[in-house]
């Protein structure tokens, strides 16, 4: 297969990630919102991609998008990468959970595949990153665990946050003055009805009120 550029990994990766959180083919608005730019600029990407010698979509007027077997398996690798990535920024140079998104963004479109094994055995290879996200492995198997959101936690639940939904640095801030990261042990102490907010024991020690929204966006694991 032909170089793919880097344009065209990252509408594979969205792609792939669409068709993951809807269980369905992804439209060419969606893709185009993802990827901040116009949908006929969109339509031409996937034109492309559904054009090589391995075509690595397959499209249906009207109907969406998905990835054929090796669309998935580039977008898979590049999601790999990604993640062990942000975990050796982490991990091994003492970067913040929220710093490390943009960086590797950069670095996931290195191509030595050897460069990522070694990277892979040398962080012993980990099965989620920082954020909580499975990292594939290099077949481009998940790794999946029992989890849920902190809003479907019964009260009086204790429960350890693994993951969070939302990853945008600003909620990843928020969360380091909260000290509520992953490995916090969480224990709903009372669901407010008329707002959704929730009292909680942080760590068996300190009572937090948190809103909806926050709850909405942090995957537990019950204890």
């Amino acid at each position: 297969m032909n170089p793919i550029s880097k344009a065209e990994e990252n509408h594979l990766k969205a792609i792939f990630n669409l068709c993951e959180e809807t269980g369905k083919r992804a439209s060419t608005n969606a893709i185009a919102k993802i990827m901040q730019t116009k949908a006929a600029s969109v339509t031409a990407m996937i034109i492309r991609l559904s054009g090589k010698e391995i075509p690595l979509v397959n499209h249906q007027k009207h109907k969406g998008v998905r990835l054929t077997e090796a669309g998935k398996k580039l977008a898979t690798n590049l999601i790999r990468k990604h993640r062990l990535w942000e975990t050796f920024l982490v991990e091994k140079l003492n970067f913040s959970w929220d710093e490390v998104h943009e960086i590797a963004e950069e670095l996931e479109h290195i191509k030595a595949e050897k460069l990522i094994d070694r990277l892979d055995e040398f962080l012993g290879r980990p099965k989620f990153d920082p954020h909580g996200d499975p990292i594939p492995d290099a077949d481009g198997n998940f790794t999946f665990r029992k989890q849920i959101l902190l809003t479907d936690l019964a009260e009086n639940q204790a429960a350890v946050v693994v993951g969070v939904l939302d990853d945008s640095p600003s909620f990843l801030q928020y969360l380091n003055k909260l000290k509520l990261v992953l490995g916090s042990k969480v224990q709903i102490l009372e669901r407010v009805e008329y707002d959704g907010s929730n009292r909680i024991l942080l760590n068996d020690q300190q009572e937090q009120v948190l809103t909806n929204k926050v709850c909405q966006n942090l995957y537990v694991k019950t204890l």
